[in-house]
Parts: structure tokens; C-alpha cells; sequence
């Protein structure tokens, strides 16, 4: 009896079907296995660690705040500066280490060629870390 045939044949050819029911018999043996031994490899070390009374070393990473403002004018940490003095003062802070980071605070309607500029300057004199602060959304 030839299967999925109406007309049967006086010569059948053998069936090329791949018999999958032995590898999932071991596949689940295998899984088996690997879940009772995982819990087994485990191994922990006890050790007794110090104890520490003294409070953890607070160091405030160094930042610079440059603040635009819509007309264009520029604060250098609150004290107003001018677009020709910035890249010295980039200048400057590049060379420290560590670098500090540049904080750009822009007014909401500060046009984005004011800030463009001023990042292209800062790059330009070597500053690496520069970020924008926002205020929350309320």
C-alpha cells in the first residue's frame, strides 16, 4: 500500500522521511540532565569583608555652565562673557585634567545657530564632554 497514492504501484521506492522522534528523546534527556546539574556547579566562597565606618568620598565632577540666551548673550558660569573670548576659555578648560564638562543651558527660543556655534568652539579647542540641561517636564 503506497501512501498518499490512489494508484498503486508494482515498485515502491523507499521513504526519504527524516525520523525527528529520536533526537527530541535525547534533546529532553539532555535538558533534563543540565537542569538537576546547573544547581550542583554553583559553588560559593564565604569570606568575611571589612567593615567600613567612614561615609563614601562625595567628588563632584568639575563642570563649566555656559547659559545663551535668546538675544545671543552668553554667561560663563553666571558672569557675562563675550563670542570672542570663548575660545580661549575653551582653550583653557581642555587643558586641564581632568577635563571638565561643558553644560550648555539655552533659552527655549534661542535660535540653534547661537548653540551650533558655540559647540563647534568648544570642540574645535579640544573639549570632549559636552551636555545640554534641560528643565523637567512638570
Amino acid at each position: 500500500m503506497s501512501m498518499g497514492r490512489f494508484v498503486s504501484q508494482q515498485r515502491q521506492s523507499p521513504m526519504a522521511n527524516i525520523n525527528v522522534v529520536p533526537l527530541v528523546d535525547v534533546m529532553l534527556v539532555l535538558l533534563v540532565i543540565f537542569i538537576i546539574t546547573a544547581p550542583l556547579l554553583t559553588q560559593s566562597v564565604k569570606i568575611d569583608l571589612p567593615k567600613a565606618n567612614s561615609a563614601p568620598n562625595m567628588t563632584k565632577p568639575l563642570h563649566v555652565e555656559l547659559a545663551i540666551r535668546e538675544d545671543g548673550g552668553l554667561y560663563w558660569n553666571g558672569a557675562p562673557v563675550t563670542v570672542a573670548s570663548l575660545p580661549e576659555r575653551f582653550w583653557i578648560e581642555a587643558e586641564k585634567q581632568p577635563q571638565p564638562e561643558l553644560h550648555l543651558h539655552a533659552d527655549r527660543l534661542t535660535h540653534y545657530e547661537h548653540v551650533a556655534q558655540v559647540m563647534a568652539m568648544a570642540a574645535k579647542a579640544g573639549l570632549l564632554r559636552i551636555g545640554f540641561v534641560t528643565d523637567p517636564i512638570r
